[in-house]
């Protein structure tokens, strides 16, 4: 569906029961194009090292009070088998940026996964190197998952500031991602203090620009013990009426834009939504254009650490408890758990234009 610039941001500063509309067309471009099933992605948060500075996460290098671990190869394979056991057609391995894990050890687990489970591999490690996409991709990682998090250049060196001696620039990485072959997903946060409307319909369409496969929302969480804490505060007092606010309703009404301007790619129903409203965020989220879920499978005693916002829905769960859960709330709305690896349809149909 072709959805302008102005009509994105009219959509976004909706409030009234005008929403309805909206809720209705982002579900049923949801069924029409990749249909009623929710699949499931076996998350596993391998490590909470991390050599970036982010300023509103709690995993920060500056923070000094998070414990820090490193799962081993084995407990990450294990984790996967675990994925493979309850069904799930994919696995997540999703870190800090921890250069603890050298290229060859990201190879050598996601090769150890293909073998031994056959599940489908999303890399979520953040900005590495060329080579290293290639190598990974050699190994057998499917997908990559790197989120561009904001268009507006300003508002990433805010929340992003760089390495030194390193610029970063997510939009070339997703487009090297692209040409390795990968299945390629990103996203973005919702309610960056100083984020405007017309920011946030930018980043909107800049998912269609950049063809993703998988596109990821959440609101904006920063983590008490990061300096854009208090920022985020400071902002939501000044009653701005550009500023987008980081709440549940702003995140529902972007995955249903997205939907909208995405209609064949993987959207999930995030944590951050179970986060904000742990009675029925996640299946608000599915009911309003998404069809993925992500049952956490890391070991609880490394769970527990894994706090990139506080409050994190589910973290003492542990995976049976996860995916009995999932279960409920899909079968609870009428829809069903998807079977196989549930490959993005953007990009079966990518695929089929490039053999014309």
């Amino acid at each position: 569906m072709s959805v302008t610039h102005e009509e994105i941001e009219g959509w976004l500063r909706e409030s009234g029961d005008r929403l309805e509309t909206l809720w209705r067309l982002a579900d049923e471009t949801r069924k029409a194009n990749v249909g009623d099933d929710v699949y499931l992605r076996g998350l596993i948060e391998f490590s909470d090292y991390c050599a970036r500075k982010c300023g509103y996460c709690g995993l920060s290098a500056e923070n000094k009070d998070v414990h820090r671990y490193r799962m081993s190869k084995e407990q990450i394979v294990e984790s996967a088998i675990t994925a493979r056991d309850y069904g799930y057609g994919t696995v997540v391995l999703q870190s800090g940026e921890d250069r603890g894990y050298s290229c060859s050890d990201i190879s050598e687990i996601v090769t150890a996964i293909k073998a031994e489970t056959g599940l489908a591999v999303t890399l979520s490690v953040g900005e590495r190197g060329d080579d290293e996409f290639a190598e990974w991709k050699l190994a057998g990682a499917d997908r990559y998952l790197l989120r561009f998090e904001t268009s507006n250049p300003e508002l990433y060196r805010l929340i992003h500031p760089d390495l030194p001696g390193k610029v970063s620039d997510r939009f070339a990485i997703l487009r090297r991602l692209r040409d390795l072959g990968y299945e390629v997903g990103s996203g973005v946060m919702i309610g960056i203090p100083g984020q405007t409307y017309a920011d946030l319909a930018r980043d909107i369409l800049m998912f269609d620009e950049l063809d993703l496969d998988m596109i990821g929302v959440g609101p904006y969480l920063p983590h008490p013990a990061t300096p854009l804490a208090a920022l985020a505060k400071e902002k939501a007092a000044e009653n701005d009426p550009n500023q987008v606010p980081g709440t549940e309703l702003m995140t529902y009404k972007t995955v249903a834009l997205t939907r909208l301007v995405r209609p064949k790619a993987n959207i999930p129903s995030t944590t951050a939504l179970a986060t904000v409203n742990r009675i029925q965020g996640r299946e608000l989220g599915l009911m309003r254009g998404a069809n993925i879920m992500m049952p956490n499978v890391t070991p609880v005693e490394f769970r527990k650490e894994y706090q990139i916002y506080p409050g994190k829905a589910c973290l003492m769960e542990d995976a049976a408890a996860c995916q009995d859960c999932m279960r409920y709330r899909i079968e609870n709305i009428g829809r069903k758990i998807g079977v196989g690896t549930g490959a993005s349809r953007n990009l079966d149909n990518r695929q089929a234009i490039e053999k014309e």
